[in-house]
């Protein structure tokens, strides 16, 4: 008997994986809120019937969505998908989420039968047609297990960060943190050349060719060229990263900014006064209150005095 798979996001990579489950011999089973997508898929030989029908008898969930709100819709609101699959069937959560929620979702599919596998992904449209994205993915053996053949069909790559979900989610925040600054950095680095009189196509010519390249500028910056600036790159969703490492009790990221700034700002001035000490406290202080917590603040008011 042929597996079946539900599947949910018929996203710009989401239909792309649908279609590699499709061609790897799984019956799927697509839902999108875009008629026309849906009615695409149908007509390339996928379907998209009755939930209450199609879910009994489904082996694997893919869910590829944007967001931990829209997973936790379709498993345990509204569509109340949760509650109408069979038990041992593999949920595999594909969105970048935080990992605390990934944990959560976890659970409350273990409390219904249900294995649960964090799988993050990486890779883009075009890999994601091809069948060779990158999975970044965390959970049970069990779930690891019962997922294998359908992550054969998605993916080139399958990294297994660890036993419980939440694991992939962190690295997926990893990932996006230094695609992130990739992207920033294409724009930047080739507006500093274009002042400068260079072409944009030389810059491109040898920068990827050169130790400055990555897969993000390669990627982006030809788009920059063509002036096409419609958004490609899905970020960390705002708050996953610092929500991390506030947990963690390390200096968050927006205060790491300031702290950076403020150290170029005396660099700056060693270079511009005879007796820079006394300019220092001021900033010194401030340095202080952002990296110490605020149980420690009088010890430095009593050090200056």
């Amino acid at each position: 008997m042929t597996d079946s798979v539900l599947f949910y996001g018929l996203g710009s990579m989401g239909t792309g994986m649908a279609h590699s489950l499709r061609r790897a011999g799984f019956r799927v089973n697509a839902f999108t809120n875009k008629p026309e997508v849906r009615q695409a898929f149908i007509d390339a030989g996928g379907e998209s019937t009755d939930l209450a029908a199609f879910a009994p008898q489904a082996t694997a969930v893919v869910i590829a969505v944007v967001n931990a709100a829209q997973t936790e819709d379709i498993l345990f609101g509204s569509t109340g998908l949760a509650e109408r699959l069979p038990d041992g069937c593999v949920v595999i959560a594909c969105p970048t989420i935080d990992p605390a929620d990934a944990r959560q979702f976890e659970a409350a599919c273990e409390a219904q039968g249900l294995l649960y596998l964090d799988a993050p992904i990486s890779g883009g449209a075009i890999k994601a047609e091809a069948g060779a994205l990158s999975f970044m993915a965390s959970g049970r053996s069990e779930a690891f297990a019962a997922a294998q053949p359908f992550l054969d069909a998605m993916a080139a790559s399958v990294f297994n960060m660890g036993e419980r979900a939440g694991a992939g989610s962190v690295m997926k925040a990893v990932n996006q943190m230094l695609a992130g600054v990739h992207v920033a950095m294409t724009s930047e680095a080739m507006a500093f050349g274009m002042a400068q009189g260079l072409l944009p196509d030389r810059v491109l010519e040898v920068v990827s060719q050169s130790a400055g390249t990555s897969w993000m500028f390669e990627n982006r910056a030809p788009r920059l060229i063509e002036e096409d600036f419609v958004p490609a790159h899905a970020s960390l969703p705002e708050g996953i990263a610092l929500e991390e490492v506030q947990e963690l009790s390390v200096v968050p990221l927006e205060r790491r900014a300031v702290i950076q700034g403020l150290l170029l700002g005396l660099l700056g001035l060693l270079d511009r006064v005879v007796d820079p000490l006394d300019l220092l406290v001021g900033p010194l202080l401030e340095l202080a209150d952002l990296i110490l917590p605020p149980e420690f603040h009088h010890l430095v008011d009593q050090g200056v005095g």
